[in-house]
């Protein structure tokens, strides 16, 4: 069984966005210290690392992540390259022709591998973000989540966030921070619900891809039943 961990490290390393609340933990009690157990407290953004946007971060109609169906989150899922775009929006004409031919006929889930965002501790600005009326084709094709290698799927200087108005519009969900360097294009299985925090901006999760062939479908059908009934 071949795992991918597309999740970076989270610590007081991790970048995040400028003026927002970096990781931060405490540690309360250590056995260095002489106590009976190792306790800890954190303090930190909910938009740090591989997370999980809320549909009420950018809308205020929107409902917090606990409100989101875990299903988005889990199952079949293309991996696409979209490289060479550091720096600006991207789209159609950004991607080769096998990336095209394959979104032809899409899974629900499609994340986009940029590599603009290479270093999580270290933070560079021009990472890329996507074209609007490109999300607007997606879901147009049934995607139902987005995810990207980067912090957000709109420009650091974004104001007016054209890339999360166009997610509120088409209720599409999303998956930010994600790290696909190792990974190559095409297709897998994604696991990577994210935490349960009530009202939520966001939420953190430990994103996984599958190779395809470690599950069948009807592997993934039980997973979809232990879910609903959660």
């Amino acid at each position: 069984m071949r795992v991918y961990d597309i999740s970076p490290l989270i610590s007081s390393r991790l970048g995040v966005f400028p003026g927002d609340q970096k990781f931060e933990r405490k540690v309360v009690m250590s056995f260095s210290a002489g106590h009976h157990l190792e306790l800890s407290q954190i303090t930190s953004t909910l938009h740090l690392g591989a997370h999980a946007d809320s549909p009420g971060h950018y809308s205020a109609d929107g409902g917090g992540i606990e409100s989101v169906d875990l299903r988005r989150y889990l199952g079949p899922c293309m991996v696409i390259d979209a490289l060479h775009t550091r720096g600006r929006r991207f789209g159609w004409k950004d991607l080769d022709d096998e990336a095209r031919e394959m979104l032809t006929s899409p899974p629900p889930r499609v994340l986009f591998r940029t590599l603009s965002f290479p270093d999580p501790e270290r933070w560079n600005s021009d990472f890329a973000s996507f074209e609007p009326d490109f999300l607007e084709d997606l879901a147009s094709s049934g995607v139902k989540l987005v995810g990207i290698d980067t912090p957000s799927v709109d420009a650091e200087d974004s104001k007016d966030l054209p890339a999360h108005a166009m997610l509120a519009r088409y209720e599409m969900s999303v998956l930010e921070g994600l790290m696909l360097g190792s990974v190559v294009q095409g297709t897998y299985i994604l696991v990577a619900p994210p935490l349960k925090i009530e009202a939520a901006d966001s939420g953190p999760c430990r994103a996984l891809l599958l190779e395809t062939d470690v599950w069948t479908m009807d592997n993934l059908g039980e997973l979809k039943e232990v879910v609903a009934s959660s």
